[in-house]
């Protein structure tokens, strides 16, 4: 990875994902994520497609035996810095500490929440430690609450999606991709998520890259904005879906770059909300589409000058966290059967 100028393009893929060492009785692992289709269409039933995301969020686990048994929970960022401290009452999951973070008293919810599905999860007379590690800033909303929710969910054996829905709302697309290998198609039916994964590691790949502008855009926000401008036409929302078959199978950057065009023109003028490029990159000579909620987190740029030209244009504009496309993407397996993509989701 090359060196940016500036210490706020952070990742650790070795210490958001490090081999499960001995210190720790039980190890999960979530991969964050980035969806490049169907942002905020995803729930009314549109078609997107997700792209989990080479750094996520590891949780490792440790016992020992006690007469009064309590949760001891520490999380480090990206640096390895402690972020996040806290203390349970094990039977009800208490806070002991005084004057508890928002952060502390939503991971309270979702420990009861486990709880509540699944009534033997933690019921032993142990000491338990939690010690989960972030490989990306928390500020760049890459899935530090998804990965959470979804390494816990493991631990609870219970569903992922139950308990995100339960918590903390959304499509559950995130859930999808932080235990997917590869890019994945994402629905969300009445039935509940469906999804599969699918080949996207474009020819063209090395003209795409990732730039976060600056700021965390809040999910809940971006949702209730989303429900005021309810309902949708709902052959809006298949054509949010055939965008997202199309751009599996585009085969050039420029096809390419006018689906990018077309998805942000779609989106614009149902939101009501100008599209990023026309909104701050208006001179920019390559294509800028939003990923997720608009406003805010990454967006994904197409360019075919070498890549400091690139970076150059953005950190004039203050933003220094440019990321090529194979440095954030993780590619599917191999070993995945190479099924045609139209057939996956119809």
């Amino acid at each position: 990875m090359s060196e940016m100028k500036t210490e706020s393009y952070v990742m650790n893929k070795e210490q958001s994902r490090p081999s499960p060492s001995e210190k720790f009785d039980q190890y999960y692992y979530g991969h964050g994520k980035l969806l490049l289709t169907g942002e905020y269409f995803v729930l009314d039933g549109a078609t997107g497609l997700a792209l989990p995301t080479t750094v996520g969020q590891s949780m490792g686990v440790r016992y020992s035996q006690s007469f009064n048994p309590k949760l001891t929970w520490k999380s480090f960022d990206v640096k390895g810095n402690l972020w996040l401290e806290a203390t349970f009452e094990f039977w009800h999951f208490n806070i002991l500490d005084e004057n508890p973070t928002d952060e502390v008293v939503f991971l309270q919810k979702v420990l009861r929440e486990a709880r509540a599905q699944n009534k033997h999860f933690l019921r032993e007379g142990q000491d338990v430690y939690v010690e989960t590690r972030l490989g990306f800033p928390l500020s760049w909303g890459l899935g530090s609450s998804s990965t959470l929710i979804y390494n816990i969910a493991q631990w609870a054996y219970i569903s992922p999606f139950e308990l995100l829905f339960k918590t903390h709302g959304g499509s559950g697309y995130d859930i999808a991709c932080a235990g997917s290998d590869g890019p994945i198609v994402y629905e969300l039916e009445k039935a509940g998520p469906k999804y599969g994964p699918v080949t996207f590691y474009p020819e063209f790949h090395e003209d795409l890259y990732f730039v976060y502008l600056g700021k965390k855009k809040d999910s809940r926000e971006a949702i209730e904005y989303f429900k005021s401008k309810q309902p949708f036409p709902r052959d809006v929302v298949r054509e949010v879906s055939a965008l997202s078959r199309e751009m599996l199978e585009a085969k050039s950057l420029e096809e390419f770059e006018h689906l990018l065009r077309s998805h942000e023109q779609l989106l614009s003028s149902q939101l009501g909300l100008p599209s990023v490029k026309e909104e701050r990159f208006s001179d920019f000579d390559g294509e800028v589409k939003s990923l997720g909620a608009w406003g805010g987190d990454f967006v994904i740029v197409t360019c075919r000058h070498e890549e400091e030209r690139l970076k150059a244009y953005f950190e004039g504009k203050g933003l220094d966290v440019v990321i090529p496309f194979s440095e954030l993407i993780l590619r599917t397996p191999s070993h995945l059967p190479n099924q045609k993509q139209s057939e996956l989701v119809h």
